[in-house]
């Protein structure tokens, strides 16, 4: 790809990332052009349809989630639950127009997401922190149940914090 045809798809990935998490899912994708400084028809040109930018904003967040990922299991999962909270109708909107490659898609970002969990986890419990008979897959579950359980950030961080206390020894 031209370096300029790059920068645009790239701005028009940042430009959809924050009017969707400004707005929602369900932005006009002209507001989305004129944002990221590009044509109706470059917007079109690199995402033909709005479930392919809704996918290239998505699957970016988590590749960025899991990108960003330090040696501080806690502070992943904080990040984590905000990913959630804040991303929950781009996701929605995903999977409202389910087709094979989304499920290839979601089962992809699972497992970078569950590799990303075990890598800290085993971390965390190689210094101590968590205690040894939890697995990466035992943490997502109970994290699914945080993210689930509450659609407000202020309230997932509660819950967090609860399930902390579980996971020390």
């Amino acid at each position: 790809m031209r370096a300029d045809a790059a920068r645009n798809a790239s701005a028009i990935v940042e430009a959809a990332g924050e009017l969707f998490a400004e707005r929602g899912p369900d932005v006009p994708i002209d507001e989305v052009a004129r944002r990221a400084g590009v044509g109706n028809a470059t917007l079109y040109r690199h995402f033909p349809t709005r479930s392919d930018l809704l996918v290239a904003v998505y699957g970016g967040q988590v590749a960025e989630l899991c990108r960003q990922a330090d040696d501080d299991l806690f502070e992943w999962l904080d990040a984590f639950v905000v990913h959630v909270s804040t991303a929950r109708g781009l996701a929605r909107a995903i999977t409202d127009n389910p087709d094979g490659r989304r499920s290839a898609l979601f089962e992809e970002w699972h497992a970078l997401i569950t590799e990303t969990a075990g890598r800290l986890l085993v971390g965390a419990q190689e210094a101590g922190e968590v205690r040894a008979d939890i697995g990466a897959r035992d943490l997502l579950v109970l994290l699914s149940a945080v993210t689930v359980a509450s659609t407000d950030t202020t309230h997932a961080r509660l819950l967090l914090r609860i399930l902390r206390e579980g996971l020390d020894h």
